[in-house]
This record gives structure tokens, C-alpha cells and sequence, in this order.
């Protein structure tokens, strides 16, 4: 009787024993599952709270603005919700929607087509890749049916034209500073990347006609310099086989 006693006991403490290691391996489930998620979701607050930083240099409009708030906010939010007892969430959360209830209430007047354009090489690969990152943020948006189909095609458009622009302007601006520096090949390589990029897009507005002419124009001033510095090139080479010419046929003096 005592053994079958501690048999089914054993037993019991056997199943108990499984059943608990299956409960906590669900809850470190759930707890990885729930890293993982807010670890993607704070990735996704960090890229959208930079471009709405980066303001300064890309021209937003408040329907861009309005909707990097309300992606903020949403993203808060679904973090609040796997971290409810994080103060500094539920405060900046608090702070988005004071943002937006602002912005309804008193539109900025942002959205110019003027771009800072920035010194360093990096800083300009920077403020191209935001641009895309947001492009890539406005399409999603519309697919979640945050944002009307009409705003994403017109600011989209934009999107790419300052995209264009920063391309061409930056070209434009290697180009002028190799020929500053009488570096007439590199001039020329960057004013046909720039041309390029320009008789590629696949709209035409007063922008690209008017660049389009002046690095054209620029080109052909490149050209002529580089025809008139080979010839002068030429007639130095001349000159110096004249002389040596000259040298080895000249009467040998008599000592």
C-alpha cells in the first residue's frame, strides 16, 4: 500500500514537474517574443523621431509632420503596452499628443523647397538616405490607412524631386571645386553624372530644364578649356623636342 503510495506520488511530482518546465518555457516564449517586439518597435520609434529631427535640412510639410507624430505616438503606445509601468514612455507618449493637438491648432508654415545642403561628404549621404528612409515610412503609413492616397502621391513627388536636387547640387558642387583646382577631368565626370542624373528623371519642371542648360553649358566650357590645354600641351612637347633637336645638331665648338 506505502509503495503504491510513493509510486503515484512520484508519479504526480513527475507530471508536476513537466507541467511547470512547460509553463516557464512559455513564459521565456513569451518573454523573448516580447523583447524582440519592443526592440523592433524602438528601432522604429529611433528612425522616426530622427527624421522628424532632421526637419532642419529637409523641408517637411505638416501633413509629414502630422504624420511622423502620429506614427510616434501609435509606436509609443504598443510600447506602453508590453512596458505599462515605464514612466518616461507614458510621458513622452503624453508629450506626442500635446504635438499633434498643437500642430492641428496652429499649422507651421514649413514645406519650402529650400534644402540646406550640407559641407561634408557624409552629412550629404545622411540627408539622402532620410529622404528614402521616409519615403519608405510615408508608403507604409498609406498601407496601414494612416495616410490619404493624395497626400502620399504629392508628397512623394517631392520626396523625389528634393531627392534629385541634393544629388545634382551636390555633383554640381564637386564639379565646381575640381575646376577651382584645375582638375578639368574630375570637373567633367561630375557634370555628366549631374546631367545624367537630370535627363533621367522621368518628370521635367523649371528646376531640371534650368540646370539641365546651365551644366550643358558648363560641359562645353570644360571641353573647350581641355582642347585648349592639350594644345598648349602639344606645343610645350613641341618646343622641347625642338630644343633638344636643336642641341644634337648644333656645330660643335672647337676648344
Amino acid at each position: 500500500m506505502i509503495f503504491s503510495i510513493i509510486i503515484v506520488l512520484v508519479i504526480a511530482l513527475v507530471i508536476i514537474a513537466v507541467i511547470m518546465n512547460a509553463v516557464q518555457q512559455h513564459k521565456d516564449r513569451l518573454a523573448t517574443l516580447k523583447r524582440a517586439e519592443f526592440a523592433k518597435l524602438r528601432s522604429m520609434l529611433e528612425d522616426t523621431e530622427e527624421i522628424l529631427l532632421n526637419a532642419a535640412n529637409v523641408p517637411l510639410t505638416n501633413a509629414i509632420i502630422t504624420m511622423l507624430l502620429k506614427r510616434i505616438a501609435y509606436i509609443l503606445e504598443a510600447m506602453v503596452e508590453l512596458e505599462p509601468s515605464s514612466r518616461d514612455l507614458k510621458s513622452r507618449l503624453n508629450d506626442t499628443q500635446k504635438r499633434l493637438e498643437e500642430l492641428s491648432k496652429n499649422p507651421s508654415n514649413q514645406g519650402t523647397e529650400n534644402i540646406v545642403m550640407p559641407d561634408a561628404e557624409k552629412q550629404i549621404i545622411s540627408l539622402i538616405q532620410g529622404i528614402k528612409k521616409l519615403r519608405t515610412i510615408l508608403r507604409a503609413e498609406h498601407a496601414r490607412g494612416n495616410v490619404d492616397t493624395q497626400i502620399v502621391v504629392y508628397e512623394d513627388r517631392r520626396l523625389e524631386n528634393l531627392q534629385l536636387r541634393i544629388n545634382v547640387e551636390s555633383q554640381i558642387k564637386r564639379g565646381n571645386q575640381a575646376r577651382s583646382n584645375h582638375m578639368l577631368g574630375s570637373a567633367r565626370q561630375c557634370f555628366e553624372k549631374a546631367l545624367a542624373t537630370l535627363s533621367n528623371a522621368n518628370y521635367a519642371d523649371d528646376y531640371i530644364q534650368t540646370r539641365r542648360l546651365e551644366v550643358m553649358q558648363i560641359l562645353e566650357q570644360i571641353a573647350e578649356e581641355l582642347k585648349e590645354g592639350n594644345a598648349r600641351d602639344r606645343q610645350k612637347k613641341e618646343e622641347a623636342e625642338n630644343n633638344d633637336l636643336d642641341v644634337l645638331f648644333a656645330p660643335k665648338r672647337k676648344w
